[in-house]
């Protein structure tokens, strides 16, 4: 009588990486680091490119912001994409569009030349992000070895936009202001000669067509919540802001119908029924809010209350990048004696400690306190970016991996556009409200501006007059300042607390 054999424990290893995969993953970093750079780097080109071209305000608005706009709205669409033609194709695809569009960007000869090279890299860049992260999940089976792999690509868009502000001012102090842009090309280039040789291609064996339907819903969706809310929290919040923020909750609503309808859909809803998922995706946002939105403030709070210039003010966040890398390549570490959810609790509460000093530091105006606290949350968060893209990319199916890590872009543009927007009214409205009976009788128009306006006041107006504005000015947007980085600290203390509760069985 024959017997059946059970398949030895062996059976159900996951496979370990290759040299191949690994030399592959810093390939895969190559465009992950361009992404980020091009956040970063167009804002020291601003002032040559308003003497270049000319733009209007509205124009300049444009051009800073059609990128982010495009890549957050194209994201899920993209992801699935990835799933069904391939995704080292369309990584490709988006290698050659990226590269032609920064040359375009580069060329421009007019603001709005420039606003549709921007829109385009915004497509091809919403390309990248997604075909990378579902790459590493073809590519690295075996757990411990796949949270390795996340925290490099992490790590490499916290390089990225570190880099970029520093390459953008060595550039721009020996070249025109479309030198920026070309930094893509031989970037582009190298990866489209590696990629064929050392990234495997992996489509959806039962993929069906794109829904176009699906896509544009999804495209106007997201575009509309987060251009409402950035026009919300610039202009006020208006009958226009209003409408647009409710037609892209409407598509918003209409997509998700559509989705449950549709035998192949664009993105599995069944998986935000799976806890680990769905909680991830939360965390992921929340993380996103409190660092986006903080990092504009100190920003802003580096150039216009501690007088630093755009170059200086990119090298001393450069402590902030060190503490995102070196967070994010410790939680591999750590993962496999620790749970998930209690790495992800301490790293936020290790944030909420760098937020809390952030508004001390704030009000001493003080910057070796300001660059600490940068350097404290940094390492604070990076864990939590890795560790929840994680568990994202791991709840999903393999032939889902490209829509899962759409929607886990797609949950880090939204919580950093949302935090941006609302972080940013609240810093304003109290900078006004700080400024009030400060000023002297004649620059009331000061206090229903910005930061920036009342120090342009200030000095055409000169003498004490003016001395008194802008230290008054600088005093009302460090107290709203660090208002909003105690609101921050609260943030992340509250999502310590639920990420450890929730996601406290994952990873037994």
């Amino acid at each position: 009588m024959s017997t059946i054999e059970m398949p030895s424990a062996s059976a159900f290893v996951p496979r370990k990486a290759t040299r191949k995969d690994w030399l592959g993953l810093a390939v895969i970093a190559l465009p992950c680091m361009l992404y980020s750079m091009d956040l970063t780097v167009l804002n020291l080109a601003v002032p040559q490119i308003d003497i270049s071209l000319r733009p209007s305000a509205a124009q300049m608005l444009w051009i800073v912001d059609i990128y982010g706009f495009m890549v957050a709205g194209a994201l899920i669409t993209m992801g699935t994409l990835g799933d069904r033609i391939g995704r080292r194709r369309l990584l490709m695809i988006g290698a050659v569009a990226f590269g032609a569009a920064s040359v375009l960007a580069a060329f421009s000869t007019s603001a709005t030349m420039l606003i549709v090279a921007r829109a385009l890299l915004g497509l091809a860049a919403a390309t990248l992000a997604p075909s990378t992260l579902s790459l590493i999940s073809n590519m690295f089976h075996d757990a411990r070895e796949r949270t390795f792999a996340i925290s490099v690509w992490i790590a490499s868009f916290s390089a990225g936009a570190a880099i970029g502000p520093v390459v953008g001012g060595v550039l721009l102090n020996w070249f025109w202001w479309g030198s920026v842009f070309l930094i893509a090309v031989p970037v582009m280039v190298l990866l489209l000669v590696l990629a064929p040789l050392l990234l495997p291609e992996y489509r959806s064996p039962e993929a069906g067509r794109l829904d176009l339907t699906s896509a544009a819903l999804s495209v106007l969706a997201v575009l509309g919540v987060i251009y409402g809310v950035k026009a919300a929290a610039e202009g006020g919040l208006d009958m226009q802001s209003l409408a647009i923020m409710a037609a892209g909750l409407t598509a918003g609503w209409i997509f998700v119908r559509r989705q449950t309808r549709l035998d192949d859909p664009l993105i599995d809803l069944s998986l935000l029924r799976v806890p680990a998922f769905s909680a991830s995706l939360g965390v992921n946002l929340v993380s996103f809010f409190v660092a986006f939105g903080s990092f504009l403030l100190i920003a802003l709070y580096l150039q216009l209350v501690l007088g630093l210039s755009p170059l200086m003010a990119g090298i001393w966040s450069l402590p902030s990048a060190v503490g995102f890398i070196i967070g994010a390549m410790a939680a591999p570490a750590m993962v496999g004696s620790v749970r998930p959810a209690y790495l992800m609790a301490t790293g936020l509460t290790v944030a909420a400690c760098g937020f809390a000093l952030l508004s001390v530091a704030a009000g001493a105006f003080s910057l070796p306190l300001t660059v600490s606290a940068l350097f404290i949350l940094s390492i604070g968060l990076a864990p939590v970016f890795t560790l929840a893209t994680d568990l994202i990319i791991g709840a999903a199916p393999g032939d889902r991996a490209g829509s899962a890590a759409g929607m886990a872009e797609t949950s880090s543009e939204l919580g950093g556009a949302l935090g941006i927007a609302l972080l940013g009214s609240l810093v304003t409205a109290l900078y006004r409200l700080n400024l009030g009976g400060a000023m002297p009788e004649n620059t009331a128009m000061a206090s229903t501006g910005t930061v920036g306006t009342a120090l342009v006041e200030a000095e055409a107006l000169g003498g004490s007059a003016g001395e008194t504005l802008a230290a008054a000015a600088r005093v009302a947007f460090a107290e709203g300042m660090s208002t909003a980085a105690m609101i921050c600290a609260a943030i992340a203390l509250l999502a310590a607390g639920v990420t450890a509760r929730v996601l406290r069985r994952v990873g037994q």
